[in-house]
């Protein structure tokens, strides 16, 4: 923090392209290189703290209470019995908990349903005790009296909802599927998915006075403290939240949840900090699921494979009155040509935990669905599988004439293609009683920007401190945020502070959305453009003539340490970004292109993964090793997509039965071979000054496909119900 003084502010609305490739123009060669994230010693030495770790003298320890039915009003418990156990400081309940997670970017409270329960495993009250043991088997000596009510636990029986504002058409689907050479008419359905981030969700909650500091494990601090503020009626001023260390999100961390109010409310009551965190069944039971889907799609084609016509009719779940639907056809309108369409989205009302934001919303199961549905038409047409998207890039957005603010698919298709040497792939290959098979899905993920400011300060010694509330779930945020403070300013990455996840620094827009680089590091390239601008005045040159390198700065043949500018005290400028009319006026997208090897196991239907590889298009790669690591990471979610996860409830009493994860099932070493990676050269001037997008979670969009289709070119069994499970291979499998 500064004192004060030399303060001042720059800002940018994306309204027009930024088409000087500003970053190329730099000299201190920390952008795209694969620096080691400052944080990664502190992380494997134990030194970060996450939520739960850095714990208060004198902590209570708080477990919630959860509701056995689907259906009901809490009407009573036996709080003064359990009050009497040993260990026991209080007994919480009533209408300030909540029913599920904020949404994210809600900005305000989720539904707080004063002891209505609406699915099995809901948090109905809290007990707090000095040890955690001592909580917990309190917690499971509450007696709740219930008021049952009826409950939809079964989809099969669920009402239909058909929002219409969720349905598009555009020409005569049926037409163009009666005329067409070629056509796909199938469903396709895909289980619904627990994010599962390694750290569980956790707060710890203190109070002083009318001043709440919770530490947490939260992606969007902006939003977190507007939502927690509402949740408990105070004012967001007094709310202050800390998250420097979040072990992975996925998504259902987004918003505030339960355990941020409950600790709130029992340390306010109490008088003493309170932590609260999950177990691994809580976590599963009653944090964001991702729906499960049912999508019919019809593909028509003329004679040369090129697409007439898509249709995308989707069914997802989602609880009673939550306004969030898993937007399965997001990219459907944009991905493919095909001047004939029609898009519809239905949901189901049903009494489960709440369907909400999982890594990439939509795509992630839209696009593996409409991937196995290209391979398909690919199949019935006999044109390979790449040649047919390549035949299919539309030239403008299809559904609204907008043109493209960049468009590699052809180019990722391209590399992939070769990188994996699918032209050279064996058909009909065999290793023992293992059947190979080879297969290819496109990828794409709609690319956005959120408003975001962060402060830069050039300190008297030559070092930069960047300073944002954005957060670092994993994605390498310390480390991007220093390459782009570094490389505007000319300072070695050593010389580089990044404070991040205090709700008192400058807001950003949050690890969400793949927008969180893009966001945040825009407003950190405004900050420090400015502050170049600042260097370049005092050396009375414009800032183009300006270059700065290893702390000096040179122009015009003369050289001046960095510190020499700040001999009045340091130099700080709050940069702000927001997004503007480049968001609307083009399309603006990444792609990408999966290939997979797979072995059929003849005898068992047993599928593995032998190979895999991606090639992505993602505007500038800011650090060339988060970046593959975020693509890693996708590609080993689409595995689990494909042939290991899926939510499994009772429909006797709707709750869910695996519930865990030793019986929901995240791949694993042994189901991960080695993964390659190649990146696409872009820069979108469209999207940001650095003309970088996101990529956290282009790399699952279509992942899962590509095994599915392997799976069909290795035995013929085409799995349309994911994930591919053994039971749904075997009996289709080939006589040996």
């Amino acid at each position: 923090m500064t004192d004060g003084s030399n303060i001042s502010t720059a800002e940018l609305t994306m309204d027009e392209p930024d088409d000087r490739n500003r970053l190329d123009a730099t000299v201190q060669g920390l952008i795209h290189t694969g620096m080691d994230r400052p944080d990664g010693p502190l992380k494997v030495s134990g030194r970060a703290t996450y939520a739960h770790e850095d714990q208060p003298t004198g902590m209570l320890t708080g477990v919630l209470v959860r509701a056995p039915v689907a259906g009901g009003q809490v009407t009573g418990l036996n709080a003064e019995a359990i009050r009497k156990l040993d260990g026991v400081r209080g007994v919480f309940h009533g209408k300030a908990f909540l029913r599920n997670p904020a949404q994210g970017t809600a900005n305000e409270a989720p539904v707080q349903p004063d002891g209505k329960i609406s699915y099995v495993g809901q948090p109905v009250g809290l007990v707090v005790a000095d040890t955690f043991e001592q909580a917990r088997h309190a917690a499971h000596m509450v007696e709740l009296e219930i008021t049952p009510d009826d409950a939809v636990t079964d989809l099969e029986t669920a009402e239909i909802e058909t929002p219409k504002e969720k349905q598009s058409s555009q020409g005569d689907l049926d037409a163009a599927l009666s005329q067409a050479a070629y056509t796909v008419d199938e469903t396709y359905r895909t289980g619904g998915h627990s994010s599962s981030a390694m750290e569980p969700h956790a707060a710890i909650a203190q109070w002083d006075g009318d001043k709440l500091t919770l530490r947490g494990s939260y992606q969007m601090l902006k939003y977190n403290v507007n939502e927690l503020a509402d949740a408990l009626g105070i004012d967001p001023e007094n709310v202050h939240l800390l998250a420097p260390f979040v072990g992975g999100g996925f998504g259902s961390k987004l918003g505030i949840s339960h355990e941020a109010v409950a600790a709130a409310l029992a340390a306010r009551e109490l008088g003493a900090s309170v932590a609260v965190v999950l177990t691994r069944q809580q976590v599963l039971e009653a944090t964001m699921r991702r729906s499960e889907t049912v999508q019919h799609i019809k593909l028509a084609a003329d004679a040369d494979g090129r697409m007439t016509g898509i249709g995308h009719e989707s069914t997802v779940s989602q609880l009673m009155d939550e306004s969030f639907a898993e937007p399965v056809a997001q990219a459907t309108p944009f991905l493919y040509r095909g001047e004939n369409r029609e898009i519809g989205m239905h949901i189901k009302r049903i009494n489960r935990m709440c369907a909400g934001s999982v890594r990439a919303p939509g795509e992630a199961v839209g696009i593996t669905a409409l991937e196995i549905a290209m391979d398909e038409l690919a199949v019935a047409s006999g044109i390979d599988p790449v040649e047919l998207r390549k035949r299919n890039i539309p030239d403008v957005d299809p559904s609204d004439g907008r043109a493209f603010s960049s468009h590699k698919l052809a180019e990722a298709l391209d590399d992939g293609a070769k990188t994996f040497g699918w032209d050279s792939r064996e058909v009909g290959k065999t290793d023992g009683e293992w059947l190979i098979g080879y297969g290819m899905a496109s990828a794409t993920r709609v690319n956005m920007l959120g408003e975001s400011h962060a402060r830069v300060t050039l300190n008297q010694d030559g070092s930069l401190l960047v300073e944002t509330d954005m957060t670092d779930i994993g994605t390498g945020t310390y480390a991007i945020l220093t390459q782009i403070a570094g490389e505007m300013l000319g300072v070695p990455s050593d010389r580089v502070t990044v404070r991040l996840g205090d709700s008192s620094l400058p807001k950003a827009a949050g690890s969400g959305g793949s927008w969180g680089a893009a966001s945040s590091g825009g407003s950190v390239f405004v900050a420090c453009e400015a502050l170049r601008k600042k260097i370049a005045e005092a050396m009375g040159v414009e800032e183009r003539d300006l270059t700065l390198q290893d702390g000096v700065a040179t122009a015009n043949n003369r050289r001046a340490d960095l510190p020499e500018f700040t001999k009045d005290g340091p130099l700080t400028v709050k940069g702000t970004i927001r997004k503007g009319d480049t968001q609307t006026d083009r399309r603006q997208a990444t792609f990408g292109a999966f290939f997979a090897e797979v072995g059929v196991n003849s005898v068992t239907g047993e599928t593995r993964v032998r190979r895999m590889h991606g090639s992505f298009a993602a505007g500038r790669i800011l650090n060339a090793k988060t970046a593959r690591s975020q693509c890693l990471g996708g590609m080993t979610f689409g595995i689990g997509m494909a042939l290991t996860e899926e939510l499994m409830f009772d429909k006797r009493d709707g709750h869910l039965v695996n519930n865990d994860l030793a019986e929901y099932h995240v791949p694993v070493n042994l189901d991960v071979p080695q993964l390659t990676v190649n990146f696409v050269q872009e820069r979108d001037p469209w999207a940001n000054p650095m003309q970088a997008k996101g990529i956290g979670e282009l790399g699952i969009c279509g992942a899962g496909a590509s095994i599915i289709n392997a799976i069909y070119d290795a035995c013929g069994v085409r799995v349309r119900d994911l994930p591919a499970t053994m039971d749904k291979i075997l009996s289709g499998l080939p006589e040996m």
